[in-house]
């Protein structure tokens, strides 16, 4: 196989490199099922997150001193956490700077090649830590086109050097 390939990826054609995962070869019998489908009648079946947007917290609410107001915003994080699981947040006093820092560290570990990413002591952490894919997937609609680094509290220290201000 060449440096890269090509795979549906919900409404776009995703280019796979040698930094992502086998999605291919682990959901092969998915993609499959899948060319059934959409070659039967259902050629929108993956087209499943169009318009869809996460909820949008402003967490300056929680500094106020209306105490209506701060038990709303926390009102609203309880009703979108258990509806969603998930969401973003703004006004929440991380500097700007230490994002960027954060993103550039998230690209450096997730840019290495899948096979460096897929050993057992990949940047120095516990075995299993790097995770990717939905291994209870039944369909493509189930499939997270995500990966992962698992981290424990415990590891943090044992963090490679070449990741070290992840610390």
């Amino acid at each position: 196989m060449g440096s890269s390939s090509y795979i549906f990826n919900f409404d776009k054609v995703h280019i796979l490199t040698k930094m992502d995962p086998p999605f291919q070869e682990k959901y092969k019998s998915l993609f499959n099922d899948y060319t059934m489908v959409s070659n039967d009648k259902d050629d929108n079946l993956m087209n499943s997150s169009d318009g869809w947007e996460l909820p949008l917290i402003d967490l300056q609410r929680l500094t106020l001193k209306d105490p209506v107001i701060r038990e709303k915003c926390v009102e609203e994080i309880r009703q979108v956490a258990s509806e969603w699981g998930f969401f973003q947040v703004v006004n929440h006093g991380i500097p700007q700077e230490m994002l960027k820092s954060l993103q550039n560290e998230q690209r450096k570990a997730f840019h290495h090649p899948f096979s460096k990413k897929d050993e057992d002591n990949v940047l120095n952490l516990s075995a299993n830590s790097y995770r990717w894919g939905n291994p209870r997937a039944t369909c493509l609609r189930q499939l997270a086109w995500s990966e992962a680094f698992h981290v424990p509290l415990t590891d943090i220290s044992r963090i490679c050097d070449e990741h070290k201000t992840l610390r």
